[in-house]
């Protein structure tokens, strides 16, 4: 699998371009800015983007979707309950994050749907919480988790507007991600990766 972490936009998210080595096709998970360097990286890659996955509709997790989309041609994915976050401005204004919204998504995903991308499968799954149409997603020994866990922490949930709720953050990790094998890699939203099983034993809103 060919993995590349970009950490872009105002407030440091991280982007991922995710690869299949035998097929050369692949997905960008979370453009969120400075999409020059995203589309750079994937032509170093010498990758074929096929699908465009927002984990949540923050406009800092968002922000590069169209032009990425203009450059390669791939569909842009994201869960249906996060519609209305992805094109609400009040955010943006809140903390200064450059208003790009997706108007109209390509593909609404559903928890269980599996995203083929060449040779690698990864299976949808919703975790909301942060907001309430998140979503993880799992395969091929990772977990790219968002903005709902993250290395000793966890994603915010005072934004209610967008579903914030800590109860159910709390329920969809322990449920949905704690299931997972303790040695999934997890590689968050922002932030350093980590493992299920670290943040099973240490993380304090965990343990």
């Amino acid at each position: 699998m060919i993995l590349k972490t970009l950490e872009v936009g105002s407030l440091g998210a991280n982007c991922f371009i995710v690869g299949c080595e035998k097929e050369k096709t692949g997905m960008v998970i979370d453009p969120g800015g400075d999409a020059g360097r995203i589309i750079s990286e994937i032509a170093k890659l010498g990758l074929q983007i096929k699908k465009i996955v927002l984990t949540h509709g923050h406009g800092d997790h968002i922000a590069a979707a169209n032009e990425v989309k203009a450059a390669t041609g791939a569909g842009i994915a994201i869960h249906a309950e996060d519609l209305g976050v992805m094109q609400d401005k009040s955010l943006c204004d809140m903390f200064g994050i450059y208003y790009n919204p997706v108007r109209q998504p390509d593909i609404l995903l559903g928890d269980g749907d599996i995203l083929e991308i060449g040779e690698l499968k990864f299976k949808v799954i919703h975790t909301p919480g942060h907001s309430r149409g998140g979503i993880c997603l799992s395969g091929e020994g990772v977990l790219f988790s968002g903005d709902t866990l993250f290395n000793g922490s966890i994603g915010r949930t005072d934004i209610a507007y967008s579903g914030g709720d800590y109860n159910t953050i709390i329920k969809s990790i322990k449920t949905k991600l704690l299931t997972l094998d303790d040695a999934t890699i997890v590689y968050p939203g922002h932030g350093p990766k980590t493992t299920i099983g670290a943040e099973r034993r240490g993380n304090p809103f965990l343990t």
